[in-house]
């Protein structure tokens, strides 16, 4: 492989080797197609994720370990080392979060970066409102967002994107899956509706019905498909609330174990 082979890197001041090269980017794009890492690029700008883009896998790698940027976007299929060794190799010398895109034609390679530790297979092209969630996600309490979350019967570990319920895995995906995790983060704590849509989808104001429909499909599944103790109460004009009953397992020193606030109703 020669040096010739790649383009240098596309940063967002514009250019490669531009004013933000001693910067920490919040993500790396690693897209092939030039036009789609453009529209990205500017997607992730506008949603405030400073982002440093490269158009194969070598390149990747080589930027991941000058740049450390705080996680990493693969588009599928990736030229020169594809998006599961570019995982593999990513989570062996500079372990940060990755996340693979792909559309149809890369769905294989995507799948292998997913077992190889990606924490997410989203869409290709990006829909930048699903991922900026993902991306903002582990921005808090330093490296502990990687650290896996019990509360009554369910454990999810974000930095595999599992969930169990009393041993039953649950398919969740990208946003609910950021739903549960930040209700388990806040166990029988009321979380209004704001704090929520402005924690999963930057906005105080999502299309009306969008969250009520995402708990909804988070509280069924855990109920249905995982038999959990643990509800998803509605507290009318208010918000909502993780609540785990007396007949939940409880861990040793689990957090969950501290008094919890009278039940109120609501819908």
């Amino acid at each position: 492989m020669t040096p010739e082979a790649h383009q240098p890197p596309t940063t967002a001041s514009g250019g490669p080797g531009g004013p933000d090269e001693g910067q920490t980017h919040d993500l790396l794009l690693a897209e092939p197609d030039e036009a789609l890492a453009a529209q990205a690029l500017a997607g992730f700008e506008d949603a405030g994720i400073h982002t440093l883009v490269c158009h194969d896998g070598a390149e990747a790698l080589l930027q991941v370990g000058a740049r450390r940027p705080r996680a990493v976007l693969l588009g599928a299929p990736l030229p020169i080392v594809d998006a599961a060794r570019v995982t593999e190799l990513i989570a062996r010398l500079h372990p940060v979060p990755v996340l693979v895109g792909a559309g149809a034609e890369g769905a294989e390679e995507a799948t292998a970066a997913v077992a190889a530790g990606a924490i997410a297979f989203v869409a290709r092209p990006y829909r930048i409102e699903e991922i900026t969630p993902l991306l903002r996600s582990g921005r808090h309490e330093g490296d502990g967002s990687a650290v896996p979350l019990r509360v009554g019967d369910i454990e999810l570990d974000p930095a595999g994107f599992h969930v169990y319920v009393r041993g039953r895995s649950l398919q969740l995906p990208v946003r609910e899956f950021l739903l549960l995790r930040y209700f388990m983060e806040r166990p029988n704590k009321l979380i209004t509706r704001r704090e929520l849509t402005q924690a999963l989808w930057g906005t105080d104001t999502p299309e009306s019905n969008t969250l009520t429909v995402h708990v909804r499909r988070v509280r069924t599944k855990l109920k249905e498909e995982g038999e959990s103790c643990c509800t998803i109460d509605a507290i009318r004009g208010m918000g909502y609330r993780l609540e785990c009953g007396s007949s939940c397992a409880k861990p040793a020193g689990s957090a969950s174990s501290t008094a919890r606030a009278p039940k109120a109703t609501g819908a």
